[in-house]
C-alpha cells in the first residue's frame, strides 16, 4: 500500500508540472508583455498624430486648389473682380458661397474645412500685399491660408508654415 502511495504521488507530481507555470515563468511573461504594451503607447499617439497631419495637409491643398481655381477664373475673365485684389478671392465664404458667372453660380469649395489642429473654422490669411511672414491678415484678397496652432509636425515644423 505505501509503494502504490509513492507511486502515485510521483505521477501527480509529473502532470502537475507538465501542465502549470512557474512563479518564475509567469513573472516573466508578465514583464515582457508590460515591456511590449509600453512600446506600443507612443507608436498609437504617433499614429493619431498623423492622421491630424494628413487631415491638415488635405484641408490646406482643398483650399489652396480652390483660391488658385478663384485666380484662374478672375485672370479669364469670367467675372469681376475687386480693384487692387490682383484677381484673389474677398475671403475664404466666398470660395464656398461661389460668384455668378453669367447666369450660373461657381463654387470653389463646397464648404471651408475644418481645422484639424485646432479644431475650428477659423484659419490664419496672408493677401498679396501682406509680408509673407506675418501672421495679420491685411484683409485685401485671400492669396495663401495657414492653420493658427503653434505645434510641430513629426517631421519637426511649425504647422503654421506648411
Amino acid at each position: 500500500m505505501c509503494a502504490s502511495f509513492q507511486r502515485r504521488q510521483r505521477a501527480f507530481a509529473r502532470r502537475s508540472r507538465a501542465h502549470g507555470l512557474t512563479m518564475v515563468e509567469l513573472i516573466v511573461t508578465i514583464a515582457i508583455m508590460a515591456i511590449l504594451a509600453t512600446a506600443v503607447l507612443p507608436i498609437s499617439r504617433n499614429v493619431a498624430k498623423r492622421e491630424k497631419e494628413r487631415e491638415l495637409r488635405a484641408a490646406l491643398w482643398q483650399m489652396r486648389d480652390a483660391i488658385d481655381r478663384y485666380k484662374d477664373a478672375a485672370d479669364r475673365g469670367a467675372f469681376q473682380v475687386k480693384l487692387g485684389s490682383e484677381g484673389y478671392p474677398p475671403d475664404l465664404d466666398t470660395l464656398a458661397e461661389g460668384v455668378t458667372v453669367g447666369a450660373n453660380k461657381v463654387r470653389f469649395l463646397r464648404h471651408i474645412p475644418k481645422d484639424p489642429m485646432t479644431n475650428s473654422y477659423d484659419w490664419g490669411m496672408r493677401s498679396v500685399q501682406d509680408d509673407p511672414n506675418t501672421e495679420s491678415w491685411g484683409g485685401q484678397d485671400v492669396f495663401d491660408v495657414y492653420t493658427k496652432s503653434t505645434g510641430t509636425g513629426l517631421d519637426g515644423t511649425k504647422y503654421s508654415e506648411w
